[in-house]
C-alpha cells in the first residue's frame, strides 16, 4: 500500500508516519520540510516530498506529478491552521486578522480540494482508493465552539467527504472524515501510552489512539468503509 501523509514532520501527522504500514508499505511524508529524525515502521519504505500546502496552485501539481510515477492508494490531508486565539476565552471573532482567515480557508479548505482533484485520477487507479481527512469536532453541529473560521472549514471537509463519496461511489472510492477533538500533540508515539494518556487528566487524546483508528480504517476490505468517526477525550463536556 501507498499512502501519502501531509502534514507529517510534526504532531499527529509526524505520528502517523511512525506508526502506519506495514512490510512492504509505502509512505509519503509531505512538509514544507523534512524533519531532522523520523522511524517508520519495519520494512516501510519512507519517501518525502517537500511541498507548501499554504500555496496549492504548485503544490497539487507537483504531488501529483510524483504520485503518477509510482502510484498512490491513499491520501491523509493531515493539515489545517486557526485563529490566534482559538480554543482560549479570549477569542473573539471581530478581533480576527482577515489576512489569517484567508490563510485559513486556503489552508483547511481550498489546499485539499485542489489536493484531492489533481490526486484522484492516481487514487482512482488503485484497487482500494481511500481518502481519510483530518476534520474535528468543531465541525460537527452544535459542536459548542465559537471559532468562526476554524469551524466553517471543518464542515467544509464533511461536505467534501459526502461530495466526493457521491460522485465516486462507484469507482469504490471510500472516504472518511476523523472529527477530533483536543489532542495530547506533546507526547509523540515513541512515549508510552499509559504516559501520555494521563496528559490533561481526561481532557486530550493521545496521538497513539488516532494513529490506531487510522490503522484500523486501512485494514478494512475493499468491500467497506469508514465514513466518519468521532474521537473527543473522555472528559470532554462537550460530549
Amino acid at each position: 500500500m501507498k499512502t501519502m501523509v501531509i502534514g507529517a514532520s510534526k504532531g499527529l501527522g509526524k505520528a502517523l508516519i511512525e506508526g502506519l504500514g506495514t512490510s512492504g508499505d509505502t509512505l509519503i511524508g509531505v512538509s514544507r520540510r523534512r524533519p531532522a529524525a523520523l522511524t517508520a515502521q519495519a520494512g516501510v519504505n519512507l519517501d518525502w516530498l517537500e511541498a507548501d500546502l499554504g500555496d496549492p496552485l504548485n503544490a497539487a501539481p507537483l504531488l501529483a506529478h510524483r504520485a503518477r510515477e509510482n502510484g498512490l492508494d491513499t491520501l491523509i490531508y493531515n493539515l489545517g491552521i486557526w485563529e490566534d486565539q482559538a480554543f482560549d476565552d479570549a477569542y473573539d471573532f471581530l478581533a480576527d486578522r482577515d489576512e489569517q482567515l484567508r490563510d485559513i480557508v486556503a489552508c483547511n479548505v481550498t489546499a485539499p480540494i485542489l489536493l484531492i482533484r489533481h490526486l484522484l485520477p492516481v487514487l482512482l487507479r488503485s484497487e482500494r482508493p481511500r481518502i481519510i481527512l483530518t476534520g474535528s469536532t468543531s465541525g460537527l453541529p452544535q459542536s459548542g465552539r465559537p471559532e468562526v473560521t476554524f469551524g466553517a472549514s471543518k464542515f467544509a471537509l464533511r461536505g467534501m467527504a459526502d461530495a466526493l463519496r457521491e460522485g465516486y461511489r462507484d469507482q469504490r472510492l471510500g472516504v472518511t472524515c476523523l472529527n477530533l477533538g483536543y489532542l495530547n500533540t506533546e507526547d509523540a508515539l515513541e512515549t508510552p501510552r499509559d504516559l501520555a494518556e494521563r496528559r490533561g487528566d481526561g481532557e486530550l487524546i493521545p496521538v497513539h489512539d488516532v494513529v490506531q483508528v487510522v490503522r484500523m480504517a486501512l485494514s478494512l476490505s475493499a468491500a467497506s468503509f469508514v465514513k466518519d468517526i468521532t474521537l473527543p477525550a473522555i472528559l470532554d463536556p462537550r460530549f
